[in-house]
């Protein structure tokens, strides 16, 4: 009998047809996971190629040096006004077909805050802080970089129009607390030294502190209560001359020897308020990345992921925190496992 041979010719394409599907699909993985790893840092700014002292903003080309006295006074047109607090009044305003935010003392017995706000912005410029345009020390007057989507109050808001409606995932709300998280380190071992956000009494003094990017990301906006602190030194922090109250502070923020309610407690003294360190900031975590994630799908799972070390935020003992830093390194992994398992899913689909 006459042997049949097996054809193999068209086996052996598939094969490799087969091994080069595999070998797509992990290079597909591997860059996808690459960009989760590298999205937790912010991406370069336009400022950040500049020399010391200098600006770029995205639509600009080459850098320019820090707009001084005469060109702010001449080249900045104010459009209208967009924000006031107790220290400045902030203006839409041109220079040279450029938006930029113009920022004039509101009260001159907030003189002192206003330009310790400018040498923090000075000091801190980088990826995590707004970026300096310029400043008029004569009149008292600050240029930054305007962010149209407004400070993290909006959020919820901006996600919820048409446009931006893609970004209210998961991922887009997580970079953020990640943003928040990586922004209190940096300030906690800057070059200013270690500082304390002080304008974060609430949640919502807190959000109005940042501005959100045109990207959705986080940049630190209001410099102008970022106390120093050095517990080595006996140097603490007390923010504010008032009696801080609520749940959203941290323990040691809070009067520590009763009130009028107390029989044996004594009213609230600014002299006797004993001082408190930045760990004061990481207390405030867990509150605002809550509020940060919403009620997206998927939250719920980064907010199991992420128990662990915000019940180790809320340790009374300031001692037992964890520091921004640690905490940082947690968001990290958290948020590249969840886009890891996210990648994993999908394939399987």
């Amino acid at each position: 009998m006459a042997r049949r041979d097996i054809p193999t010719s068209t086996s052996v394409p598939v094969v490799f047809v087969c091994l080069g599907a595999l070998l797509f699909g992990n290079v597909l993985i591997y860059l996808y996971l690459d960009s989760l790893h590298q999205s937790d840092e912010h991406p370069m700014s336009p400022h950040m190629g500049c020399p010391p002292r200098h600006f770029r903003m995205a639509s600009m080309k080459t850098c320019y040096p820090w707009l001084q006295c005469p060109q702010v006074k001449a080249e900045v047109r104010k459009l209208k006004l967009i924000g006031q607090g107790a220290v400045k009044q902030v203006y839409l305003s041109e220079w040279r077909g450029q938006k930029v935010a113009l920022s004039t003392l509101s009260s001159p017995e907030y003189l002192e805050d206003f330009l310790h706000g400018v040498t923090m912005l000075q000091t801190l410029q980088g990826s995590h802080v707004v970026q300096l345009v310029g400043w008029c020390p004569e009149e008292v007057l600050l240029v930054t970089e305007y962010h149209p989507l407004g400070s993290l109050l909006s959020l919820d808001a901006m996600l919820a129009q048409e446009r931006h409606r893609s970004h209210d995932t998961w991922q887009t709300r997580l970079r953020l607390a990640l943003d928040y998280v990586s922004a209190l380190s940096y300030l906690h071992a800057s070059p200013a030294g270690c500082r304390v956000m002080c304008d974060s009494n609430s949640l919502e003094k807190t959000l109005s502190q940042f501005l959100l990017t045109a990207d959705f990301r986080l940049v630190v906006n209001d410099l102008d209560a970022l106390p120093e602190v050095d517990p080595s030194r006996g140097l603490l922090a007390k923010c504010g001359h008032r009696e801080l109250t609520g749940d959203f502070v941290a323990p040691e923020q809070l009067w520590p020897f009763g009130g009028e309610e107390d029989d044996d407690g004594q009213p609230f003294s600014d002299e006797l308020m004993p001082g408190y360190d930045h760990l004061s900031d990481v207390w405030k975590i867990p509150d605002v990345t809550r509020h940060l994630m919403g009620r997206v799908p998927g939250g719920d799972v980064a907010h199991f992921h992420l128990f662990q070390i915000h019940e180790e935020c809320k340790r009374r003992d300031p001692r037992l925190r964890p520091s921004a830093l640690d905490v940082l390194a947690v968001y990290r992994s958290v948020y590249a496992n969840m886009g890891r398992d996210a990648v994993g899913s999908r394939d399987m689909l």
